[in-house]
C-alpha cells in the first residue's frame, strides 16, 4: 500500500491529503501538524475578533472527525525535524519531546510561512505576555484573545497596513478600541496604486483609525505604559505607545526543513518547485506559502495566497499518486473588506508590468454598479492596465462600497488575465444585465472601454 506523508495542516497540506484520498481511497495518508488545529481558516481570524464569527471552532474548514473520516491519520502537536531522502524517512518530534521516524513512499511539504519582523529591533525580546502579538496561528489568536479578555485594553497599535492589518483595524475598532496604524509606505494597502489606496485610508479615518503613513518603526520596547514603538517619519523621530501592539508586516517562507534536505531556494527565498510541485528532491513535493509561485504574467515569483495554496496542494496530492497535474498559475487576485469599502486587484500594476518587459498604460474610470435610476447605485473606481503594443489586459484594480459586487467584478478581470484576453475582448464579453444589478455595459466594460479610447485601440463610439 502506498503511504503519503504530508507535513502541514493548513491549506496546502490538507488539500494534498484530501486529493490523494479522493483519487485513491486505499492510499495511506499521514498528516503531521505542528499544533492541534488542522484545517482552520487563518483568513477568518479577524472576523472572530469583530464578533461576527463565533465560537472560534467555527473557523475550522473541517473538524478532526471530518478529516479522519476522509481517511487521513493526524499527528497533532508534532514537528517535522528532518527528512532522510535516501531512506525515505521523516523524523518527527511530539509535544513531549519524543522523536520518531515515519516512513513514506511520497512526501508533500506544506510548512507555509512565518511572520516577518521587517528588521524591527525588540520583536524577538517581547511576546504576548508583554502585549506584543502576531496573527498567524490559532495559538496567536488565543493569546490575543486572552489579553483582550483579561486586560480590556482601550487602545492598540497596528504595525502594517496590508490586508490583515486593515482587517484587524476594523476588528479592534468594532470592540471600541482606539487604533493607531503605522505604515511604512506612502499609503495604506501598498498592493494598490495610491490613487485608489487613498480611498481606503479615508475609510479608515472615517471610522476613527489614526493612520500614520510614511512611518518606519525601527524598535519596540516594553515601558510602564505598555509597548512603545520608536520610528521615524519624514526624517523625524516619532514614538507611539499602547498596551497592545499587533505586528503584521509580512511573512517569510518557512523553508528550513526542505533547505536542509537539499531543495533549491528562489524568489523571496522560497523553495523552487516546477508546475507539478516537484522540488527536485526524489519523491518530495511542496506547496503553499513556502514555495515559489508560477505567475502567468511574471513567471516565477513569491506570492503567498490562500487560494494559491489550495490549488498547489491539490496538484501535489494528485502527483504524489503518480498523476500529471499541473498548477496553471496565479495572476495575484486579491480582495479585502475595510469597514464598508471593498478593495481588489488582479494582475500587474503599471510599474510591475514595466519591470516584466511590457509597455503598459494605466487608465482610471468610474462607473455605477447598476443603473442609476434604480435606487442605491454606487460608483466603483477602476484602474485598468494594458499593454499599449498588443492591447493585452495586464491588470485591474477596483474600489467600491460594500454591496457593489466589487469582488466578483475583479474575478471577471482575473478570468480575462488567465485566458490572455485583450482589453478590447473584455469589452466584448457577454455579461449579465438587469437594472438592479448592472448596466448594459457593465462597470467592468466601462473601464476597459475607457482604456481603449485612451489608447485609440477602438473607435470612440464603442462605449456608447
Amino acid at each position: 500500500m502506498t503511504h503519503i506523508a504530508v507535513i502541514g495542516g493548513s491549506d496546502a497540506g490538507i488539500s494534498a491529503a484530501l486529493r490523494a484520498r479522493e483519487l485513491d481511497p486505499t492510499v495511506d495518508v499521514t498528516v503531521v501538524v505542528a499544533d492541534a488545529y488542522p484545517n482552520f481558516s487563518i483568513c477568518g481570524i479577524p472576523y472572530y475578533f469583530t464578533g461576527e464569527v463565533s465560537p472560534w471552532q467555527s473557523l475550522a474548514h473541517r473538524t478532526h472527525g471530518d478529516l479522519e473520516a476522509a481517511g487521513m491519520a493526524l499527528r497533532l502537536n508534532t514537528f517535522a525535524t528532518a527528512i532522510d531522502v535516501p531512506g525515505k524517512l521523516l523524523t518527527v518530534r511530539d509535544q513531549d519531546g519524543l522523536e520518531q521516524q515515519i516512513g513514506y513512499d511520497e512526501l508533500v511539504v506544506g510548512t507555509g510561512a512565518l511572520p516577518s519582523y521587517a528588521g524591527i529591533a525588540g520583536m524577538d525580546d517581547l511576546g504576548p505576555d508583554d502585549g506584543l502579538h502576531v496573527i498567524h496561528t490559532m495559538g496567536d489568536t488565543f493569546a490575543l484573545q486572552r489579553q483582550l479578555d483579561e486586560q480590556d485594553p482601550r487602545s492598540a497599535i497596528i504595525i502594517g497596513a496590508g490586508y490583515v492589518g486593515l482587517e484587524m483595524a476594523e476588528a479592534f475598532t468594532a470592540r471600541g478600541m482606539q487604533v493607531t496604524q503605522l505604515q511604512r509606505g506612502s499609503e495604506v494597502l501598498s498592493t494598490l496604486d495610491p490613487e485608489l489606496a487613498g480611498q481606503v485610508r479615508t475609510e479608515l479615518e472615517r471610522h476613527g483609525v489614526d493612520v500614520h503613513t510614511g512611518t518606519t518603526v525601527h524598535r519596540i520596547e516594553k515601558t510602564p505604559a505598555g509597548i512603545t514603538a520608536h520610528g521615524t517619519r519624514a526624517g523625524q523621530p516619532v514614538t507611539h505607545t499602547a498596551p497592545l501592539v499587533l505586528a503584521v508586516v509580512g511573512v517569510r517562507p518557512n523553508t528550513a526543513l526542505l533547505e536542509q534536505a537539499g531543495a533549491t531556494l528562489g524568489a523571496g527565498r522560497a523553495v523552487v518547485v516546477d508546475e507539478q510541485m516537484r522540488t527536485g528532491i526524489p519523491h518530495v513535493f511542496a506547496a503553499g506559502d513556502g514555495v515559489i509561485t508560477h505567475h502567468r504574467l511574471l513567471g516565477r515569483t513569491y506570492l503567498p495566497l490562500g487560494t494559491t495554496s489550495h490549488k498547489q496542494g491539490r496538484v501535489a496530492g494528485e502527483n504524489a499518486l503518480g498523476g500529471n497535474a499541473r498548477f496553471a498559475g496565479s495572476v495575484g487576485t486579491q480582495v479585502v473588506k475595510v469597514f464598508d469599502l471593498v478593495a481588489a486587484r488582479t494582475g500587474l500594476r503599471d510599474h510591475e508590468a514595466s519591470g516584466a518587459g511590457f509597455r503598459p498604460r494605466t487608465v482610471q474610470a468610474a462607473a455605477d454598479d447598476h443603473k442609476r435610476y434604480y435606487p442605491g447605485a454606487q460608483p466603483i473606481s477602476i484602474r485598468i492596465t494594458g499593454d499599449t503594443q498588443t492591447g493585452r489586459l495586464l491588470g485591474a484594480q477596483l474600489i467600491g462600497r460594500l454591496g457593489t459586487e466589487t469582488a466578483k467584478r475583479v474575478d471577471t478581470y482575473a478570468t480575462g488575465l488567465h485566458a490572455g484576453l485583450t482589453v478590447e475582448q473584455v469589452s466584448e464579453l457577454d455579461l449579465s444585465y438587469t437594472p438592479p444589478l448592472g448596466s448594459p455595459w457593465d462597470a467592468v466594460q466601462v473601464a476597459t472601454q475607457a482604456w481603449s479610447r485612451a489608447n485609440a485601440l477602438t473607435p470612440v463610439g464603442a462605449s456608447s
